[in-house]
């Protein structure tokens, strides 16, 4: 049996959801999950018992190369201001800015891995004028860079594993530890932005039970309405890269399924779209946001011959808090 994957956890500039989302994975016994799965939490700010001088010193080990370590995971944004010298954020007991700790460590790691869309992009942190000057550990934005530069690879030969999300499934950050454990994530199993492959080589459209309605193009006009919301309510389902509608949340949820539309919050730049997230941004009557790999001409001609198709029950249902028409009754064997 392999020796555990020792994991070794920090929170920077974020609200710690990702860490909340993961206490949320499908056991019973989160620790014995973890064991199982050949992971040892070398220490979490939140859920271990260590603090102070012990962490410091468990800090101090690694940083040095006294001690090796299999996985640094970064939670949060890194914040490189005021002026690049990282004192907005210090680590608590050490004066030292945590931009300098995280720089440190990577570079002992043997794989890097960025939980959320704060440590992947910049998220939410990176939002408005920046005034903290937040980054991804490898990405700023859209632009690669970030706190460890684009050329960064950890000692295990991958760039930084971004699983991005706000906050992370818990199953893509676990399917991803685990996936590292067994030696099975190669970089071909990374997308062109570092996430893994295993999920965000979906759409959030996958699996939308609201799909009927996109087919016919009857969509929502309220945020109870049953129809799709990618014409009206800012629905970004059909371009965002996860697999949420096939991974359910808790075992049983979705944005969309609880009446919320996709903000594309896997995407780097998403909390900034430009217009409300609840609004649709259109040209002509045509939203501009078109679904991944629709040429615009193709949009044009399927909706309008789909509108002019939607069946009586899609339609009315479409602008409904609840089923109105039931489906018709029909044999379904000759």
């Amino acid at each position: 049996m392999n020796a555990p994957l020792d994991v070794l956890w920090l929170q920077s500039g974020g609200c710690g959801g990702c860490s909340m989302s993961l206490l949320c994975a499908d056991t019973p016994d989160f620790p014995a999950l973890l064991a199982d799965a050949g992971l040892r939490l070398l220490w979490h700010p939140s859920l271990s018992r260590a603090s102070g001088d012990e962490v410091t010193a468990l800090l101090d080990e690694i940083a040095n190369g006294r001690r090796p370590l299999d996985v640094l995971v970064v939670e949060g944004a890194l914040l490189r201001g005021p002026n690049g010298s990282g004192r907005f954020h210090l680590l608590a007991g050490t004066g030292v800015p945590m931009i300098s700790w995280v720089r440190r460590l990577a570079a002992q790691a043997r794989h890097v891995v960025a939980v959320g869309s704060c440590a992947a992009w910049g998220g939410v942190t990176a939002g408005g004028a920046n005034p903290t000057e937040a980054c991804g550990l490898q990405y700023e934005d859209e632009l690669a860079g970030g706190l460890l530069g684009a050329g960064f690879r950890a000692a295990g030969g991958l760039p930084v594993v971004n699983i991005a999300g706000c906050p992370t499934h818990p199953g893509w950050v676990l399917e991803t530890l685990m996936a590292l454990a067994d030696g099975s994530l190669a970089a071909a199993d990374l997308d062109a932005l570092q996430r893994p492959r295993f999920y965000a080589d979906q759409l959030v459209h996958h699996g939308c039970t609201r799909n009927e309605y996109y087919e016919f193009k009857a969509s929502a006009e309220r945020p109870s309405d049953l129809g799709c919301m990618m014409e009206h309510l800012g629905c970004k389902g059909t371009q965002a890269h996860a697999d949420c509608n096939t991974r359910l949340w808790n075992g049983e949820g979705s944005c969309t399924r609880g009446g919320y539309a996709c903000i594309s919050c896997t995407e780097p730049g998403f909390q900034e779209p430009g217009h409300a997230f609840d609004s649709t941004p259109k040209l002509a009557g045509i939203p501009i946001g078109l679904p991944t790999d629709m040429p615009k001409a193709w949009f044009v001609a399927l909706s309008s011959l789909a509108k002019s198709a939607t069946p009586r029950r899609v339609k009315q249902n479409a602008v409904a808090d609840h089923v109105v028409v039931p489906p018709a009754i029909r044999r379904t064997r000759k």
